[in-house]
């Protein structure tokens, strides 16, 4: 994965632009409330876009064979996502299902959910992230399949906009003998379904 190097604007500049974006929403920068503001912003960009720091295939290099030759499906279930939307850096918050079917080697189960993690830790479009999740596993793994589905809620559509509580977006990306075995599919659909 080449990761494309931006400059990133230093800290100053960074809480000089929350400074801005608090006096347009109309209220006074200087108040005791939001005298801090500024800097518990940044603290809180740098948690919630942490992914960009890491790189996921690093994360699923070190795999292991010794598995007595299992070759059914290995799946972490209702893996927390907190992300948010590319388009309003609003968060959108849900779970995801992330499956493969080993070949010949499996990866500890911990960095599925690291994987998803670092993903999710960029802004994003959910159709975007489950792609990149799957992706990532079929090229570093070289599994027989991959499947993730993702279930979330979007607050840019539930507290604006629309102001639509209640709906979740689902989406899912198939690779391999999850796309094109049909038992294979239906065992990971009822594996979610299980919890």
């Amino acid at each position: 994965m080449v990761k494309k190097l931006i400059k990133k604007p230093s800290r100053d500049q960074a809480e000089a632009a929350v400074k801005t974006l608090l006096s347009w929403a109309g209220d006074d920068v200087a108040r005791e409330g939001l005298k801090d503001t500024p800097k518990r912003v940044v603290n809180a960009y740098n948690d919630w876009f942490s992914g960009y720091d890491h790189d996921p295939e690093a994360v699923l290099k070190k795999t292991f064979s010794e598995t007595e030759g299992y070759d059914e499906i290995i799946m972490l279930r209702d893996i927390r996502i907190e992300s948010h939307c590319e388009h309003h850096i609003a968060p959108f918050i849900g779970s995801a299902h992330v499956a493969y079917l080993p070949n010949k080697r499996v990866v500890g189960i911990s960095k599925l959910a690291r994987v998803t993690n670092i993903f999710a830790k960029r802004l994003q479009v959910q159709e975007k992230l489950t792609a990149q999740i799957a992706g990532c596993i079929q090229k570093v793994l070289k599994p027989r399949g991959v499947a993730v589905v993702i279930e979330a809620q979007h607050e840019c559509m539930t507290t604006r906009g629309i102001n639509a509580p209640g709906i979740s977006m689902v989406t899912s990306q198939l690779l391999g003998k999850f796309r094109t075995d049909s038992s294979t599919r239906r065992e990971f659909y009822s594996m979610i379904n299980q919890g």
